[in-house]
This record gives C-alpha cells, sequence and structure tokens, in this order.
C-alpha cells in the first residue's frame, strides 16, 4: 500500500516512517521543512535500507496534495503537518488555526478530488482539557485550555462531521499522550528548531551541554511532587500504533478514535531523574512559574487501543531515556543542516 505521510521529516512522522517500511507499506513522504530537515531522508534510508519518495510541499497547498496523491497511486493517509507548541500557540493563535486547522481542511478536500478515502489524523490528549479524573478514556468529555489543544479539537469535529457525511471514507483519531526517545539505533530522534517547546529534548540539551539547565514550569501542583504528571510514550511504541491502525481501523468505514499511551503517569521530576541515570549526567533545573494552559495530570486508558487494534506500548521509561540520550549524544547539533 501507499501511504502519504505529512509532516514525514518530523519527529514523530519519521519514526513512523520506518515502521511502515519495516512492516512492507510505501511511505511517501510531504513536509514544508517548517520544523525538519531533508537529512532524515538519508538516516531513514541508513536504518531501513529504502530512501522514500519525497515531496517538498505545503499542506495547505491543494494542488501539490491532488499531484501527490495522483502520481502517487495513494490508498491512505497519515496526516502528521502542524504545528505542536503549547506554549508558542497561546502567543501565535492564529497561526496554529492556519497550519492545523485550515490545513487539515485543505488535505481532506484534496484527498475527495483524488478519490483516497483513508486517514489517520495525529491528535492529541490536550483535547481532554483539564480532565476530572485519570486515567483518561476515549469517551471523556473534550475540551481545550490552549490553543494548540483547540486546533486538534476543532479538527477532530470537523473530520467527525466530514466522516458523518461520507460514511464510506474511514477516519481515525490518534490522541497522543507525550512521545519521548528515539529510534534505538540513535540515527533517528526529536531535533526540534530553536528553543525545545517540550521537556525531553530540552533536558537532553542540557545533558549534551547547550543548554545550561531545564526550567521547571511549577513546583506546587496536587501531584506527588508538585510538578505536571504525564503519560510518556516511545516514539517507537507510538510509531507502531499507527501502523495497528492503518491495518485494523484504515480499512473499514466509520469513524474510529483511540488512545495512544502506556497508562503511566511520571513527573517531570522522575523524567529529570531517568535521564540523568540513563545518561550519567547531572541534569541541573529550577522552578519558576507555571505554564499556562498546562494542567496538573494527564495519562492514558490504553485498554481501547489495546482491544480493537491489538497494540500496546512495551518500551518502559529506562528504554525512553535510554535512546532518547543515544541520539543526542551521537548528533549534540540534531541533524546536520541541509
Amino acid at each position: 500500500m501507499n501511504v502519504l505521510v505529512t509532516g514525514g521529516t518530523g519527529y514523530i512522522g519519521s519514526h513512523t516512517c520506518i515502521q511502515l517500511i519495516e512492516a512492507g507499506f510505501n511511505p511517501v513522504l510531504l513536509d514544508n521543512l517548517y520544523n525538519s530537515k531533508k537529512a532524515v531522508l538519508e538516516r531513514i534510508k541508513r536504518v531501513t535500507g529504502v530512501e522514500p519518495l519525497f515531496i517538498q510541499a505545503d499542506v495547505r497547498d491543494k494542488n501539490a496534495l491532488i499531484n501527490a496523491l495522483q502520481a502517487n497511486n495513494i490508498e491512505a493517509v497519515i496526516h502528521f503537518a502542524g504545528l505542536k507548541a503549547v506554549g508558542e500557540s497561546v502567543e501565535k493563535p492564529l497561526e496554529y488555526y492556519d497550519n492545523n486547522v485550515h490545513g487539515t481542511l485543505v488535505l481532506a478536500d484534496a484527498m475527495r478530488e483524488a478519490g483516497v478515502t483513508r486517514l489517520i489524523f495525529s491528535s492529541s490528549a490536550t483535547v481532554y482539557g483539564d480532565p476530572a479524573s485519570v486515567p483518561i478514556t476515549e469517551s471523556f468529555p473534550t475540551s481545550a485550555t490552549n490553543p494548540y489543544g483547540r486546533s486538534k479539537l476543532i479538527v477532530e469535529e470537523c473530520l467527525t462531521d466530514f466522516q458523518t457525511a461520507n460514511p464510506d471514507w474511514s477516519i481515525t483519531l490518534l490522541r497522543y499522550f507525550n512521545p519521548v526517545g528515539s529510534h534505538p539505533s540513535g540515527s533517528l530522534g526529536e531535533d526540534p528548531q530553536g528553543i525545545p517547546n517540550n521537556l525531553m529534548p530540552y533536558v537532553a540539551q542540557v545533558a549534551v551541554g547547550r543548554r545550561e539547565c531545564v526550567s521547571v514550569f511549577g513546583d506546587d501542583y496536587p501531584t506527588p511532587d508538585g510538578t505536571g504528571v504525564r503519560d510518556y510514550i516511545h516514539v517507537m511504541d507510538l510509531a507502531d500504533g499507527h501502523i495497528a491502525a492503518l491495518k485494523h481501523a484504515g480499512s473499514k468505514p466509520g469513524l474510529h478514535v483511540y488512545n495512544l499511551g502506556t497508562g503511566n503517569g511520571y513527573s517531570v521530576l522522575d523524567m529529570i531523574d531517568a535521564f540523568a541515570k540513563a545518561s550519567g549526567k547531572p541534569i541541573p533545573y529550577q522552578f519558576v512559574t507555571r505554564r499556562p494552559g498546562d494542567i496538573a495530570e494527564c495519562w492514558a486508558d490504553p485498554s481501547k487501543a489495546q482491544r480493537e487494534l491489538h497494540w500496546q506500548a512495551t518500551r518502559n521509561l529506562e528504554e525512553m531515556t535510554r535512546d532518547a540520550w543515544r541520539w543526542q549524544s551521537s548528533n549534540p547539533q540534531g541533524y546536520p543542516e541541509d
């Protein structure tokens, strides 16, 4: 099966591309390289022996999308392309709605014109807002505490309406928890442009000497150590979740919604301690005020995905931090410039 992967040179997209190739699929990557580098393609080839076809284009460019879909006989789309930083979204809401919402609507329209009816959407646990309790199931009420989460929620609602109007379509919404880690080879990993917006790449850059200290946003949450608790999932487990969704839900018409998480919650300090052990380096940190839009705790009930997709996360916290350190220590400046 030929699969178009939007945002395919990004962090999750590139790891999913490797797992698609290993599973016998033929991924075609489309990315505008806003927050990724072309050097990823050579790394994918290094790991798999296959350099995937790459199209440099923006997901908001409808003609480029239609050409990509038709010229490559695409049968399914995995849609990662979008902006993803909570803090930045509070400062730049219009950019987030334009990229994440408008971009997805253009993609769905292009798919409709090209006759491609299978879509797997990269959603987020932020659509649960500030949940009343944990663990979180797919039936929890949805809301948003920041523009990033709201952009994902709006897209989910748009795609739900679209699938209702087009019942022959298969649309899968995958609600990710917190992806971390890297490919075990150390060849691919998370390489944010500029200052990292997520905890783990920031911790990794402190460990490798690129940054001085980790800022821990808030030490007064109602959690065991006062810092925010999240469900961290190894990026390779997350990638495998997309393969499972493609195999088990992608061929079934309907709207399919799944949490992709481990079902375990770890605090910010837990993650810093685990990374210090994996790297053998002290990780200096300081407490600062809470970040707008953040919540106290958030972790998944992943049992629906286990039951229906025959998928579950298998890699533990030690593997997450060990693989992240292997990537960062082997590539202290990230991928080489294009």
